[in-house]
């Protein structure tokens, strides 16, 4: 696979980063605002962006209603969307399937797969309008189907698997008109989620998805990505 282009500034560029009030979020959303985005960075709770360089906008991604109104502020604003990185997320009970409580199950698919569905689908108009449309979605080795499936977490694990086949929905139904997507495994990251004895730094988890929102038009779709290579499903 040849090297992807990027794009070198993203000026006049506008991104909507889920999750983006801490750890890889967070982060993402700051290098895509250096490089010159316009970046909205979503947050149930609006006080808790603290960025300068980044535009609050309320997005609980298990809101029907709240993920309309984020999608029509940014129709208001801007009459479109090059980059959604759908990055919201929780990691959910640690406890074999047949243990877990139903809600904490719900919860967890509620957030990391049907959020990222729903503001795909809100978000797919405006970024038809763009050259140059690319969505990012946030996955895990763990949701990867070739690897063993144990060690708890069923309802993260199924979540994670469910956003490649998201990935791969997407590229197939919309590669056609330009988008480009793709999934992304951060790695194991010192955050809120992965614990402070996590392997990576919120820097490195974050570097590839932010790598994979700078893609130019005719980079690589519809792969599933860990440290800028692309893994197996």
């Amino acid at each position: 696979m040849n090297e992807p282009e990027l794009y070198d500034t993203l000026d006049g560029q506008v991104a909507l980063v889920t999750g983006a009030t801490r750890g890889i979020g967070e982060e993402v959303a700051s290098i895509l605002a250096s490089h010159g985005a316009t970046v909205y960075a979503g947050a149930r709770d609006v006080d808790d962006v603290t960025v300068d360089t980044q535009h609050p906008i309320r997005l609980d991604v298990t809101d029907g209603g709240e993920i309309q109104a984020a999608a029509d502020r940014l129709r208001d604003e801007h009459g479109k969307l090059d980059i959604l990185v759908n990055n919201a997320g929780v990691v959910g009970s640690g406890r074999a399937l047949h243990e877990i409580d139903i809600d904490a199950l719900d919860h967890t698919l509620s957030v990391n797969l049907r959020g990222a569905t729903l503001v795909a689908r809100a978000c797919l108009p405006l970024l038809l309008e763009t050259d140059a449309p690319r969505i990012v979605n946030l996955s895990s080795g763990m949701g990867a189907l070739g690897e063993r499936m144990s060690g708890g977490y069923p309802a993260y694990r199924i979540s994670k698997t469910g956003i490649n086949g998201l990935t791969a929905y997407l590229h197939g139904e919309y590669n056609r008109r330009g988008l480009l997507t793709n999934s992304v495994c951060p790695g194991w990251v010192r955050t809120d989620m992965g614990g402070s004895g996590a392997s990576r730094s919120v820097e490195e988890g974050a570097d590839t998805p932010a790598w994979l929102a700078r893609f130019a038009p005719g980079s690589p779709s519809g792969k599933f990505w860990r440290s800028r290579k692309v893994i197996d499903w």
